[in-house]
């Protein structure tokens, strides 16, 4: 029997926050920069923060209700016990982050871009990253009711201890997605699995769907 390729883990960069500047404006407007700052409990409701930046910023229990996110750049930022009912991401960038315990309804982050980001605990009714540029990513002990990957770049994406109701893989370019340890009633894009991950027990599970896909007859 050959060895098991064991997946390269995500490359997750530390983040080290000193010296924050407690942040009190009272309005936020689009294409702003905010440097080393620390929000706690901002409403973000409403506002149009259009390719802002958040650069070395720890932002508290921000609320983000029909908030525009579009081109938001997060880098070496902390965001804790985040609320959004709907998301409006698209072609956010988000590099050396940590997202705790988010709340999320339905997150529309397709074509964004991730680099070294984790997102630990919380759940999100639907995220979509189709299209996205991912690599580094690591999501841990989370409920996620669809996660969708559709036509995503993938390199070096961990799912850990993980209940998820729908996995869309479908047209994805996958390197080293690891699954193990993650629990997913249903799965779309057998076809697109090379470069998955996963343990004995998964593999057990998708077998029916694996021999319906080559077309195998089970007698």
């Amino acid at each position: 029997m050959a060895p098991k390729k064991e997946s390269r883990e995500p490359r997750l960069t530390p983040l080290h926050l000193h010296d924050l500047v407690e942040n009190d404006d009272a309005f936020f407007g689009p294409g702003d920069t905010y440097d080393g700052q620390l929000f706690d409990k901002p409403s973000f409701d409403e506002a149009n923060l259009t390719s802002t930046d958040f650069l070395e910023c720890q932002l508290n229990g921000p609320t983000l209700n029909n908030t525009e996110l579009r081109g938001v750049r997060f880098r070496g930022t902390v965001i804790n016990d985040s609320f959004a009912p709907v998301m409006h991401g698209a072609r956010t960038s988000w590099r050396d982050t940590e997202v705790t315990a988010p709340r999320w309804g339905s997150a529309e982050l397709y074509d964004s871009s991730w680099q070294s980001v984790r997102i630990d605990g919380g759940k999100i009714d639907f995220l979509n990253l189709r299209a996205a540029k991912i690599t580094d990513l690591l999501i841990s002990d989370a409920i996620i009711g669809e996660l969708d990957l559709g036509g995503a770049t993938v390199t070096r994406m961990a799912l850990k201890n993980c209940r998820i109701g729908t996995l869309d893989l479908q047209q994805a370019t996958l390197k080293d997605l690891d699954l193990r340890g993650t629990e997913f009633r249903t799965l779309n894009g057998v076809g697109s699995m090379s470069g998955v991950v996963m343990d004995d027990y998964q593999l057990g599970l998708l077998a029916p769907i694996l021999a319906t896909h080559l077309g195998i007859t089970i007698a």
